[in-house]
């Protein structure tokens, strides 16, 4: 997987995965999309950290966001990758450029990869995934990071289950509406 070539090793890791009756080019367009209007619970955390989200939160808003696509393989994977202080209340993000993020080692920083990686099933249906791989440049960032995640972890995996289902619904809805969809 193309995550795989950006954090090899991490302190924290999640994955998450949803069956999508849809075809992929579908899941691709809702993925890239990614309208959480309707990610109520995810809205909610987000404005707890002060972040205000997008209407759409879509790919595009979230590169505005100091997040950088680190690879991307058509209806495969797509790989994004966000530096930051993210146990601090603004999160001290900075934009790491996809050349320098693989060897940016700055003390007191940590670094993100966030995947979607899509796979057909045997039933014709499309898996897809997620995974969140953070890693920490220091024994002193590793410290913050393990005490903010103690609190934080398990929202995170919240917000990207619903943001899953949020694809999902999408995809499944725009197909449904198509001549021909299920």
């Amino acid at each position: 997987m193309l995550i795989d070539e950006f954090l090899t090793k991490w302190d924290a890791r999640e994955r998450h995965s949803i069956k999508v009756n849809a075809p992929i080019d579908e899941v691709c367009r809702a993925m890239r999309q990614m309208d959480l209007r309707r990610a109520r619970l995810t809205n909610f955390l987000l404005k707890l950290r002060g972040i205000s989200a997008p209407a759409d939160f879509s790919i595009a808003d979230l590169l505005k966001m100091r997040f950088v696509i680190l690879a991307e393989e058509p209806d495969k994977e797509i790989v994004l990758g966000l530096t930051g202080k993210f146990w601090q209340p603004d999160g001290n993000l900075i934009r790491v450029e996809r050349d320098d993020f693989i060897h940016f080692d700055k003390p007191g920083y940590a670094k993100a990869a966030w995947n979607f990686s899509l796979f057909e099933t045997a039933d014709g249906a499309i898996r897809l995934n997620t995974e969140t791989r953070i890693f920490c440049t220091d024994a002193a960032s590793r410290i913050y990071f393990r005490l903010y995640w103690f609190f934080i972890g398990a929202f995170s995996g919240l917000i990207r289950r619903e943001i899953l289902l949020v694809i999902k619904q999408t995809a499944e809805s725009n197909y449904r509406r198509q001549p021909g969809g299920f």
